[in-house]
């Protein structure tokens, strides 16, 4: 039976202070009791210097393996978070990548796993070694290992967290000792992921025998006081930083199919440290008529904190199945056909029952407004203390409705220069340019794509990099989409970019890709890859980046007179050394 952690009467305490420690220390869990009496027991040795401080032996520490596969970082950070925890518990933590890993090395005592899924059912590029293997039938058991997994994903996704579900049913499959049901998170993870870290941890502190074991003197800086973290510490998704624009520019031409923007943010005392290859995540707005008519067709309309909250808090664009589902439990209609969902919003299930939630209830239906990512288009070394984005407006029709992308929307029709946008950073350290500043680095990025290799290219001219660049372009049309065209030109006048190749697909009768650029180009491609060249994409994920995998894996077969399987072999090996790189979406 488990004791409620409650003062005495008869603690040297006020009769008020009692029950006012008793109300907070009844919801603390374990890890946080840990954490407080290591705190005070710090605090009163900073304070008093001569205490005396009882020799105590050390504690056990049980070796605890934190593997995590990640596409945007988010598995990482949450990595790092479960080390925290764990370090104070009493455990020896360590957090390794799935692509620093096999599987053979990660049949350890305590394991835990924190997985994403990639689109349609995918696991990490960086983790796809790591899972074929496991997935494999020489596979290691896993039969002295406990383990539990914290599965990401994104529900508008069909596959949600399959990846993080597999492996749990697989290392099940193995031998392996769940010690904690799979918890499957979306795009708001946050909450949930730390709530599930701390009931797992605290099982597996009873698991091991290390109850006692996190009650040790937790390090604080008390030489510091009155020190505002918020001067110091860069911004986050939880606290934002307000981004001033000073520069709006649109770069396509009047004729384009795509309004495409440039836009300066200032940073100036927002601690944001980007490098080439980071990305800025900005917190956008939902479009106020959008939000009018999900109010009108949920019968809401009039309501000004829901219509606020519609606009800057909740997603009512994205619909997912289970979103469909709760609603026809609440509102008793026939469940739509099966693929209903695919291509639709929240205002077109709302419109299948008008009027018939409450306001509570739309609201609980609702995910909240995620952010969203946008690759860093410039150098600090170049542009000092701002961040440039690459940002394209996207417009579409769909099921009679005419619709557009929210934060793409926001940022290049209802901004302008001086007004500002909250954003905070994302570090992406696996794509980042060669250490070895005299590598050559080939640059593969269509449209908006091309956003970070204008960085990397400010970068490299700043710090004198003797390597060669190489960047292949593809859009529309020349004449109307040629983005960032005059700088590229520029570059090629003084040397720093050693080739430019282009593609645009509606500049002749059949349709040209960049995908087909590189074939014409690829006895040069495949001399650079064999002179040790690192291979950049960014972009679509759907479509070019798969176009140009397979293209690669068609060249290398080409060129190097191989097999299918030794092509394939040959770009595994490329990427495992660091040198295929990807940031798709």
């Amino acid at each position: 039976m488990q004791i409620s952690p409650l003062l005495p009467s008869t603690a040297p305490f006020a009769e008020e202070q009692i029950a006012a420690l008793n109300q907070v220390i009844s919801v603390t869990t374990a890890e946080q009791r840990s954490w407080l009496s290591g705190f005070l027991a710090g605090l009163k040795a900073a304070n008093d210097p001569q205490a005396a401080v009882p020799a105590a032996p050390p504690a056990r520490r049980a070796p605890l393996t934190i593997l995590y596969g990640t596409e945007s970082g988010n598995a990482e950070a949450l990595a790092a978070q479960v080390r925290k925890i764990a370090a104070r518990l009493g455990f020896a933590p360590k957090v390794v990548d799935m692509a620093d890993l096999s599987p053979t090395q990660a049949a350890v005592e305590n394991l835990l796993i924190i997985a994403s899924t990639w689109g349609e059912g995918d696991p990490p590029q960086r983790a796809v070694d790591f899972y074929e293997a496991l997935m494999a039938d020489g596979a290691p058991r896993f039969d002295k290992t406990r383990y539990a997994v914290l599965a990401l994903g994104d529900r508008a996704y069909a596959q949600f967290c399959e990846i993080g579900r597999r492996i749990d049913e697989r290392l099940t499959a193995l031998g392996g000792a769940r010690i904690a049901d799979r918890i499957e998170c979306d795009l708001d993870y946050e909450t949930p992921a730390t709530g599930w870290i701390e009931q797992t941890l605290e099982r597996l502190t009873a698991e091991v025998g290390l109850k006692d074991a996190g009650a040790s003197v937790i390090h604080v800086d008390f030489a510091r006081p009155g020190l505002d973290p918020a001067a110091v510490d860069p911004p986050t998704r939880a606290r934002p930083f307000e981004a001033e624009i000073t520069e709006h520019v649109r770069l396509s031409g009047s004729r384009s199919t795509s309004r495409t923007y440039h836009v300066a943010l200032s940073l100036e005392g927002s601690a944001i440290a980007y490098e080439p290859g980071d990305s800025l995540g900005v917190l956008p707005s939902n479009d106020p008529a959008l939000a009018d008519a999900v109010l009108a067709a949920a019968g809401l309309s009039g309501d000004a904190i829901l219509r606020g909250a519609l606009i800057n808090r909740l997603d009512i664009t994205t619909l997912t199945t289970r979103q469909a589902e709760n609603f026809v439990r609440l509102t008793e209609i026939p469940t739509p056909p099966a693929d209903w969902v695919a291509g639709r919003q929240i205002i077109d299930l709302l419109e299948l029952a008008p009027g018939r939630i409450s306001t509570e209830q739309l609201t609980t239906l609702l995910r909240p407004l995620p952010p969203r990512y946008y690759s860093i288009a410039s150098s600090r070394k170049a542009v000092g203390e701002e961040a440039h984005v690459l940002v394209a407006a996207l417009h579409y029709a769909a099921h009679g409705r005419q619709r557009g992308g929210v934060a793409s929307v926001d940022i290049a029709e209802r901004h302008q220069d001086g007004d500002s946008l909250k954003v905070f950073l994302r570090p992406n350290p696996h794509f980042r340019l060669p250490i070895d500043t005299d590598r050559p680095v080939i640059m593969i990025g269509p449209g908006t794509g091309v956003a970070p290799f204008r960085g990397f290219l400010q970068e490299r001219e700043a710090v004198g990099a003797g390597g060669r660049n190489w960047l292949v372009f593809g859009h529309r049309n020349y004449l109307h989409d040629f983005l960032y065209q005059l700088e590229w030109q520029d570059w090629l006048k003084s040397g720093l970019l050693t080739r430019l190749d282009v593609a645009f697909s509606r500049d002749q009768p059949e349709k040209r890709y960049v995908q087909d650029t590189l074939w014409d180009a690829r006895h040069d491609l495949h001399a650079w890859l064999k002179d040790g060249a690192a291979l950049y994409v960014c972009g679509d994920a759907n479509a070019m980046a798969k176009d140009v995998h397979t293209m690669l894996l068609r060249i290398l077969a080409d060129q190097g007179r191989q097999d299918p399987a030794a092509a394939k072999a040959e770009l595994d090996a490329i990427r495992r050394d660091g040198r295929y790189l990807r940031d798709v979406y």
